[in-house]
């Protein structure tokens, strides 16, 4: 397949069910992921991480036109002094060049692709169970905090998980993720489309765009590009391309 080369920058982001895990996906992992996976105590982590991580290849393999066991990963981290590999995964060889961002949470798993532009993608299910008044305090800032707590009770708890995707997206497209801190960002409110209002430095990029995603109702999704303006996006179902596998 040749590769697929946008004339204007564009993002794909492929969703997929971690039920969709087979024995043949962890054949496209490289040891160290297969031993990541192997540490994973619970069948649905090891199945959300077989997924994501060889629907990684894949589509990395269909932008690039190579096969999926010639795409490898480096990890890439501008934000602390660790020596060992760690950070963002960068795709290498043939799909060289190709930007992507991996989440999962629940029974959603996700990753964006796009050439030369950094993404980030990140999606979280909606738990009524988890204790929003802490999480808020870590993740919110008093503006985004007086306007959760202005809208009704009963969109409260999908409005945090929207204020929380759209951030992690966010920080997960500069390389940073959780370690460049929530609190310095303010997006705009769950009730209105997605928008950076105000990011302190360090961590600031120059250029940001994000919008939301629908994962489905349970779930609030986000999709944040380093780039100037509005980015097409295609949203795909991977089931097929990860059935081919078996």
């Amino acid at each position: 397949m040749p590769p697929a080369t946008p004339a204007v920058p564009a993002c794909d982001v492929w969703w997929a069910d971690p039920a969709l895990a087979s024995p043949a996906l962890l054949g496209l992992l490289d040891e160290d992921e297969r031993a990541r996976h192997a540490r994973f105590r619970l069948a649905a982590d090891r199945d959300r991480y077989a997924v994501a991580h060889s629907l990684a290849r894949l589509v990395c393999a269909r932008a690039a036109g190579c096969a999926p066991r010639d795409v490898a990963f480096t990890l890439h981290c501008d934000h602390c002094d660790r020596p060992e590999p760690h950070g963002k995964p960068r795709p290498a060889g043939p799909a060289a060049g190709w930007e992507i961002s991996i989440t999962h949470s629940g029974s959603r798993v996700g990753v964006a692709v796009a050439r030369g532009l950094p993404v980030g993608l990140d999606v979280e299910r909606v738990a009524e169970s988890r204790d929003l008044e802490g999480l808020a305090s870590y993740a919110l800032t008093g503006i985004e905090r007086a306007a959760l707590e202005s809208r009704p009770e009963a969109e409260r708890t999908g409005g945090f998980f929207t204020y929380w995707a759209r951030k992690e997206s966010l920080l997960k497209a500069t390389g940073a993720g959780l370690s460049g801190g929530l609190t310095p960002i303010t997006v705009s409110g769950p009730h209105e489309s997605a928008a950076v209002l105000s990011w302190d430095p360090p961590g600031a990029p120059d250029e940001v765009w994000i919008t939301d995603l629908d994962a489905g109702p349970d779930y609030r999704a986000a999709l944040s590009v380093l780039a100037g303006g509005p980015v097409p996006v295609t949203e795909h179902d991977a089931a097929d391309l990860l059935k081919s596998c078996r």
